[in-house]
């Protein structure tokens, strides 16, 4: 289904769908639908699972989030440096981090890996040549086997650490 095709009603819903993902936690694609009819919009599941796919949300453990959302234009470096979105958009996306040779194969959701190339692209972590990615893989270029390895276990605890930290 393609924007052009799209009738005045499912365009209200998929706007309202993505107005509620990007206002809060929705961990179920039924608590979703509860919220729209909160909106007047009744919706089948079936209808919402196509909705989802059709607005490329990614399930993560904290709920449905809009990996477009997650694209857009940062918030200046003064009040998010890169290495703590890089830190928040790891948390939010990753699900694997594998060396192979001198790349890094990193496994996001569905429709993910784009937000999460472009986080480390913006960080460039020291090791880091280039990424290229996919739906729901990154391929991160290294110069060498060790500084893949190395970069990984990096990556993977900024993947792990918790962003509430103790005083």
């Amino acid at each position: 289904m393609n924007n052009n095709s799209l009738t005045g009603s499912a365009t209200r819903r998929l706007e309202a769908i993505r107005d509620i993902v990007r206002g809060g936690r929705v961990r179920s694609q039924g608590e979703l639908a509860r919220l729209l009819r909160q909106r007047g919009i009744a919706v089948a599941q079936p209808t919402l699972s196509r909705d989802v796919r059709e607005l490329r949300l990614a399930k993560t453990p904290d709920g449905y989030t809009d990996p477009a959302e997650s694209a857009a234009p940062a918030a200046p470096a003064t009040t998010a440096p890169r290495a703590t979105r890089l830190g928040r958009t790891l948390r939010a996306f990753v699900v694997s981090i594998e060396p192979a040779a001198s790349l890094l194969v990193i496994k996001t959701p569905p429709a993910a890996a784009q937000p999460v190339a472009r986080a480390l692209d913006e960080a460039r972590p020291p090791g880091l040549v280039g990424t290229i990615a996919g739906d729901d893989t990154v391929f991160v270029a290294t110069p060498s086997e060790r500084a893949a390895r190395d970069l990984g276990r990096r990556l993977a605890a900024l993947a792990a650490t918790s962003e509430k930290r103790p005083a």
